[in-house]
């Protein structure tokens, strides 16, 4: 309990400005790196909520190296109004990662981010991810390759180890401040086989802010505006990381940096989620972003409210679709209706 103390000693708020590598974040909530969804306009829909800091989906960088067509048009696309936006790469070879950071600078990101802390297999088993925890003078030169190819501040996510007893992360953690020159550290504080389940260990995480010499940034555990704040004022964390608990909840940027401070209303939610659909159709084509979308309607509709009956009609009939205009359609329908209507 002494570190949890010390570390938040002064005592800051969601809602002050801080320094990373040099960048003037204008608050400390920001949108996590969300796989497979958080593209430009998913970053860019945290940003009109608030968000200080949107960092992309896990990005390969062997993909980036290569010139992949798809990758670099689609998950290297940056939106004017989305700055300061960080790019997350991950990889295990330092001479494909400086190569790949370079073009994500020429992209105009403004940070480089390292995945050092995905547990999952297809990813371990080229030896980046979390694999790169038993790997430390690998994950250094890793972090210092991401620097030198792309000239800008490198932060770096990862888990506090493999398994339970295990602190490599931990150890990873201070070779990266002490050798690799990075700008952060974003903590997932469960261990990497315990993946999203499990309380994360704050209480470490807190004795983590006040030992290691650069801006720690928490994730895990965050899913409502009410656990970001005792989560950031137990741990004394120089920002909170939202991730699955902003899916179809974008205002929760919102609440926690002052915007506002009640639930959306479902004229809202609708209205919301008919800028995604709009967005998705301008990222992939109409067609693609109608099969794309079905991962979305479930976090949007679950918000609107009503019976399950109710929810699970609107739910079926979206992901039944045959087109986003379709889509549109219903949604319009349901915007000037009670959720009865929907019966």
């Amino acid at each position: 309990m002494n570190a949890v103390s010390m570390s938040c000693d002064p005592p800051h708020s969601l809602q002050e400005p801080w320094q990373l590598g040099g960048l003037t974040i204008p608050n400390r909530v920001v949108l996590a790196p969300l796989a497979g969804i958080g593209n430009w306009f998913v970053r860019l829909q945290a940003k009109r909520y608030g968000a200080g800091l949107a960092f992309s989906e896990m990005v390969s960088s062997h993909a980036v190296h290569h010139g992949n067509a798809r990758t670099c048009r689609e998950l290297l696309r940056i939106h004017p109004d989305e700055h300061p936006v960080a790019v997350q790469l991950f990889g295990s070879d330092p001479d494909v990662m400086a190569s790949a950071a370079e073009r994500v600078a020429a992209a105009g990101a403004d940070l480089i981010d390292i995945n050092m802390g995905c547990p999952v297999p297809k990813v371990c088993k080229t030896g980046a991810g979390a694999a790169l925890l038993e790997d430390p003078d690998r994950a250094v030169a890793i972090a210092c390759a991401a620097a030198r190819g792309s000239g800008l501040p490198v932060t770096v996510k990862l888990r506090t180890g493999l398994r339970p007893g295990d602190g490599k992360g931990i150890a990873v953690a201070r070779d990266l401040a002490e050798r690799g020159g990075v700008a952060g550290l974003s903590i997932h504080p469960r261990h990497a086989s315990q993946r999203h389940s499990g309380r994360p260990d704050y209480e470490l995480f807190a004795g983590l802010v006040a030992e290691l010499p650069v801006p720690v940034l928490l994730s895990g555990g965050l899913r409502t505006a009410q656990q970001a704040r005792e989560a950031f004022e137990l741990t004394g964390a120089a920002a909170v990381l939202l991730a699955r608990g902003s899916l179809g909840n974008p205002w929760v940027f919102a609440q926690l940096t002052g915007r506002r401070a009640g639930e959306p209303t479902r004229a809202e939610i609708v209205a919301e989620l008919d800028w995604v659909l709009a967005a998705a159709v301008e990222h992939l084509g109409a067609e693609r972003a109608n099969r794309y979308l079905r991962k979305f309607y479930p976090w949007y509709v679950e918000r609107l409210g009503g019976t399950r009956l109710e929810q699970a009609r609107l739910q079926a009939a979206l992901q039944q679709a045959p087109s986003v205009a379709c889509a549109r359609e219903l949604l319009a329908a349901t915007q000037a209706r009670e959720p009865a209507a929907l019966r």
